[in-house]
């Protein structure tokens, strides 16, 4: 089995905030979260690791699936 690419806090729903994400085989732990958005059929988070790095998260639930962007 894979490991996920985002892994997050799950409380009312799936996905409320994502606390590590994996990117080029590095498990990069989430700082802070900048900002987030509601998109139909999802949510979107733009954060910001521990070493600077800051990328888009994506989650899409209708198949489930977190995507990485890294702006």
């Amino acid at each position: 089995m894979s490991e996920p690419l985002v892994e997050c806090h799950s409380g009312y729903t799936y996905g409320e905030r994502p606390i590590a994400l994996r990117w080029q085989a590095e498990r990069l732990l989430v700082q802070q979260i900048e900002t987030r958005w509601r998109i139909p059929g999802g949510r979107g988070f733009r954060v910001r690791t521990e070493d600077g790095q800051v990328f888009e998260l994506v989650y899409t639930e209708f198949s489930a699936e977190w995507q990485i962007h890294a702006p």
